[in-house]
């Protein structure tokens, strides 16, 4: 069986109730966090309210998740100075594999994974910033200036050679994409290429009732969503604004907080709760 890769969902309200740009930046900082703590491959961003212009909270969600997953030597080449960013730098590291502590030339080791910017094209090949003091040289020329690519070091002396590779080669955890969702939560929850969908609700199962059940289907799985809904209003009522029915559209609705103590669980506090219940009890 192949790698299981797990994807989050997130709804563009996740930030409506917070007016500020800096607690909005706080706020997608400990979601990344809990992503990245939780090993999860891709979070997918979603309009969860059709009747509101919701375009503008999914492009910032998304810019400020990729501008945390891209490692900091690259952050400067890969993205403009804008308004959205005023606040990156509160941002909390995301300290995963890919995102190395040393840049020094010295530690590098050949086999280490980098993620690397192509800089130039030269007679040897082309240079790649890998975050060292020295580009690296990769001997393949189908990439352009400017891209972004995932590199193994496989000759450290007075030159770094290295080769590109696919991202799902590398062993271990390698960050998450982001990817926003433009179709409603019904059809991509329904259409997408997941073995197994399981809502997050209020109104779910509790977790430990039917822990056997999704157990066996998690073992048969590749592909595992975790949708999440905002505080405001729950994934029931989502779906049956488009005219479903939750329990018909994925395999499992569960509650992973019962007897919750608070009126309402913000997002980013049911993604660490759940995602911690997930990872305990199926050790992915």
């Amino acid at each position: 069986m192949d790698k299981k890769k797990i994807a989050i969902a997130i709804p563009a309200s996740t930030i409506s109730d917070t007016p500020h740009l800096r607690e909005k930046t706080a706020k997608i900082g400990l979601i990344g966090r809990a992503a990245a703590i939780f090993r999860v491959d891709e979070i997918i961003v979603y309009q969860d309210n059709p009747r509101a212009n919701q375009l503008r909270d999914l492009d910032f969600i998304a810019l400020l998740l990729n501008y945390l997953e891209t490692p900091q030597y690259l952050r400067k080449a890969l993205f403009k100075i804008e308004p959205d960013l005023q606040f990156a730098g509160i941002l909390p590291p995301l300290r995963t594999p890919h995102h190395p502590v040393s840049g020094k030339l010295r530690d590098l080791k050949v086999g280490e994974y980098r993620e690397g910017l192509v800089l130039s094209q030269t007679k040897e090949g082309l240079l790649v910033d890998i975050g060292v003091e020295q580009p690296a040289v990769l001997r393949e020329t189908q990439h352009a200036t400017g891209d972004r690519l995932t590199s193994q070091v496989v000759n450290v002396g007075s030159r770094i050679d290295v080769q590109a590779v696919a991202r799902e080669e590398v062993p271990g955890y390698w960050g998450f994409r982001v990817r926003i969702e433009k179709r409603s939560f019904v059809q991509f929850a329904k259409d997408g290429d997941f073995d197994l969908t399981i809502a997050t609700a209020k109104l779910g199962t509790k977790f430990a009732a039917i822990t056997g059940e999704i157990a066996k289907k998690w073992g048969q799985s590749n592909h595992v969503l975790v949708a999440f809904g905002p505080p405001s209003r729950g994934l029931h009522e989502i779906a049956k604004a488009e005219g479903a029915k939750l329990e018909r559209i994925v395999d499992f609705v569960v509650n992973t907080i019962p007897e919750q103590g608070t009126a309402t669980v913000r997002t980013e506090e049911a993604l660490l709760a759940t995602l911690a219940i997930l990872n305990v009890q199926f050790n992915y």
